[in-house]
């Protein structure tokens, strides 16, 4: 099946494993909560490419493992730019005892969940996007 969802990598060497079933995962979750996903472009980068585009974008000076943008126009459909530092995943996978997949998988989905309307801002919002993490990951067939 085809899906309008496209991984690239920026400044680092990396490419995803599987990336057809990750594709159709991700499809899958977007499918669950109804709505429409028109596309959407992951880009794996490093640490330092992304916290330029943190600085320059979201005026944040600081590292972190995902920035999302949403260019959907109309309500109800996904589409989107999700950019990935692998360097953060890695770490983090590291310091939270995960394999590196999963913490991958999981960051992967964050983006979504963003795109779907999830937010992570305080500690209520934070618990229940783990929560839809941990429910998307439990939908991955592979």
């Amino acid at each position: 099946m085809d899906h309008p969802i496209e991984f690239f990598s920026e400044d680092i060497d990396f490419e995803l494993s599987n990336p057809e079933q990750v594709s159709e995962w991700i499809a899958d979750v977007i499918e669950q909560h109804g709505q429409e996903l028109n596309s959407l472009t992951y880009i794996f980068c490093s640490d330092d490419y992304l916290h330029e585009i943190n600085v320059e974008y979201l005026d944040h000076d600081t590292l972190t493992d995902i920035i999302t943008f949403n260019n959907a126009d109309t309500e109800g459909t996904i589409e989107g730019d999700i950019f990935i530092s692998v360097d953060r995943v890695r770490d983090n996978a590291q310091e939270l005892n995960n394999p590196f997949e999963d913490e991958l998988h999981r960051v992967i989905i964050h983006g979504v969940l963003h795109l779907l309307g999830f937010k992570d801002k305080t500690e209520e919002q934070e618990t229940l996007m783990r929560k839809e993490e941990d429910s998307s990951l439990s939908l991955r067939k592979f």
